[in-house]
């Protein structure tokens, strides 16, 4: 049976292990290893009660609750794997973090799925250097508990499953979650931790014109390490060679609001599921380019308009 971390008074398993080491001066004397090795596991016990005593029991009784309780005391903030270990108190502390993502609903970023978005700039934290994150280094990224992420996660492991290719199978997901946040750990996943998978999720923004917004995409009301399927459609062909940094600035500049109509994220809802895009002002075939002069911020539903008239 697995042994249950004590959360005692901290001074008090202090004080035990102290007296232990002292007492090990005496084990090391001996010839034989096997009595050394057997007498430092009362210490081994004890570290860990340690740790999982610096979280009192009404706060978080299990390993999985101290976990919670440790990430949400500092979302945004990177935490080691090490960390997570000593407040749990266990050893199998990283299957606990993957219960509280997948069965829990908790938005916690893994060191490799925040590196990988950080390439393609669609992890951006003030002040935070994801690039020098280790795979077992872990961020809360929402502090709010998705009660959907369970369904989600099961839909993923359906769909990584097929025989698709990788962005095929993230549009899949996409296109099945149209209009929820999704996380970059759920896209991994999906692509079955495939490395490429966020240059993937680029590429159906800005090659194929799917409306996969990001924090720093189009959508800064969006946690940050979230992806969102705006609408179950493809911007224009001539819209889609848009690099991401311009597309981010006419935004900033058009303040995220439609130029025609003022419509804006904030007045979305279920009726009427429009999104914003950009609308080249001197079209293509007429020689306009992506500059950010000959582009406005335009909602679908004026953008359709636009194109109406011209065609």
């Amino acid at each position: 049976m697995v042994r249950r971390s004590r959360q005692d008074n901290p001074e008090g398993i202090r004080s035990q292990l102290l007296e232990l080491l002292r007492n090990f001066a005496s084990e090391l004397k001996r010839e034989d290893l096997r009595t050394k090795v057997r007498s430092l596991i009362p210490a081994f016990h004890l570290l860990r009660d340690l740790g999982s005593s610096l979280i009192p029991k009404q706060d978080a009784d299990s390993a999985r609750d101290r976990i919670l309780f440790y990430l949400r005391k500092y979302p945004l903030i990177i935490i080691q794997g090490d960390e997570l270990m000593v407040v749990s108190g266990i050893g199998e502390w990283a299957r606990r973090v993957r219960e509280l993502r997948v069965q829990y609903g908790w938005s916690i970023m893994s060191g490799l799925a925040a590196q990988e978005m950080h390439e393609v700039d669609d992890f951006p934290v003030e002040g935070m250097d994801v690039s020098t994150m280790e795979p077992d280094d872990y961020i809360l990224v929402d502090p709010e508990q998705d009660r959907d992420a369970a369904y989600r996660w099961n839909l993923a492991n359906q769909i990584r499953r097929t025989r698709k290719s990788v962005r095929d199978k993230i549009l899949e997901f996409l296109r099945s979650n149209v209009g929820k946040p999704v996380t970059g750990e759920e896209l991994r996943y999906v692509a079955n931790n495939r490395t490429e998978w966020a240059r993937r999720v680029r590429e159906l923004r800005t090659e194929s014109g799917w409306p996969v917004a990001t924090k720093v995409s189009g959508r800064p009301d969006l946690p940050i390490g979230t992806y969102l399927l705006e609408q179950d459609r493809q911007s224009p062909p001539h819209d889609r060679t848009i690099p991401d940094p311009v597309r981010r600035a006419v935004l900033m500049r058009d303040d995220y609001s439609c130029k025609q109509c003022r419509w804006n994220h904030g007045k979305w809802n279920p009726s009427d599921p429009r999104h914003l895009e950009l609308h080249h002002v001197q079209h293509h075939v007429r020689g306009g380019g992506n500059a950010l002069e000959n582009l406005i911020t335009v909602c679908t539903v004026c953008h359709d308009q636009i194109h109406a008239r011209h065609m």
